[in-house]
């Protein structure tokens, strides 16, 4: 099998790098090739299966020549974030819109239809939320980065419509617990909180300790992305896009558990000097119901617990497994 990861070298880009590498298969054939595209490509592996093509996702030329041997996976993670992209409109753009149309033009014209697992974003409902939502839920992006996601979904049921592409869509909460790094993310503020917590640094909170928002940690995103790139052909029907399932928790509940795993004596150094338009965009997710998702073995982390747990420790096979398990017993 050949597998080509965009945005490998973001964070959930490496945190899947790593678990196809350890997994060594896909579909039920082994990788033989693991393609890795972005901007930058630094700190991986000597592993012989790994190709780089350091470069931008812009460049035609280089989507080419790293889809000219055939390939049979594409996971495409590649984005410029949400506020980074409201601020280049024109480089967001190019990245989040323009490059995904070249990428699935570039698809349709292979002698052999590949899967594309497509990383969208809960960016494409909006703000001002229903109280409960589902997957039904109609799209009403307030900001270009979920305007041009939505926009990739609809293109990407339309050439899978025609049997050009096997796609495979999976709309992703905030994933945590990113770097402390500016990565032009407004929600930023979830993995911050996190970091500090655990390493006893004071932080700012800057929404409410009321303030409820979907959470997801980076380990349960990469077992989701791997559980959409091997679902059965006649596991899909209608809709090739999903809410994956979510944790709704407010910031305190997370500081509850970061409380028990921590120490309660931390949680003084975390103040608030809430943002209301911050608060508004990402401090006020209600509830998410997603069946179809479930029945089709899509999961979240299971408890604020679990997610502490797997956002900030690394997953071994077993608690990986015992994650799995708690997910299930919370459906």
């Amino acid at each position: 099998m050949r597998v080509i990861v965009t945005g490998a070298n973001g964070f959930v880009g490496r945190a899947l790098v790593e678990r196809l590498l350890a997994d060594g298969e896909i579909r039920g054939e082994a990788i033989n090739r693991l393609i890795l595209l972005d901007q930058e490509l630094q700190g991986f592996s000597n592993d012989p299966r790994l190709r780089l093509h350091p470069g931008s996702v812009t460049d035609a030329t280089l989507l080419r020549r790293v889809l000219a041997d055939g390939i049979d996976v594409i996971f495409h993670l590649v984005s410029l974030p949400g506020g980074a992209a409201e601020e280049q409109y024109a480089l967001g753009y190019q990245v989040n819109l323009l490059a995904s149309l070249e990428l699935l033009e570039q698809i349709r014209a292979m002698p052999t239809v590949p899967v594309l697992v497509y990383a969208s974003s809960v960016a494409v409902y909006g703000g001002n939320l229903s109280a409960r939502m589902d997957e039904s839920a109609g799209l009403k992006p307030e900001l270009s980065y979920g305007a041009h996601k939505s926009m990739i979904e609809t293109a990407i049921n339309d050439v899978s419509r025609r049997g050009e592409v096997d796609g495979r869509v999976v709309r992703l909460p905030g994933i945590v617990a990113r770097p402390q790094q500016p990565n032009g993310l407004r929600s930023a503020f979830m993995s911050d909180l996190l970091h500090a917590f655990a390493a006893g640094e004071k932080y700012c909170c800057p929404v409410s300790e009321q303030a409820t928002a979907w959470w997801m940690s980076a380990h349960c995103c990469v077992d989701n992305l791997l559980r959409a790139a091997n679902l059965n052909t006649d596991e899909l029907e209608g809709s090739r896009v999903w809410q994956l399932p979510l944790l709704q928790l407010s910031i305190e509940q997370v500081l509850d558990a970061l409380g028990k795993t921590y120490g309660e004596e931390r949680r003084k150094l975390i103040s608030f000097n809430p943002d209301p338009q911050l608060e508004a965009l990402f401090g006020q997710y209600p509830r998410m119901s997603t069946p179809t998702a479930r029945a089709l073995g899509f999961r979240h982390d299971g408890s604020a617990a679990s997610l502490i747990r797997n956002s900030l420790k690394p997953l071994t096979k077993a608690r990986r497994k015992a994650s799995v398990q708690e997910s299930l017993a919370h459906d």
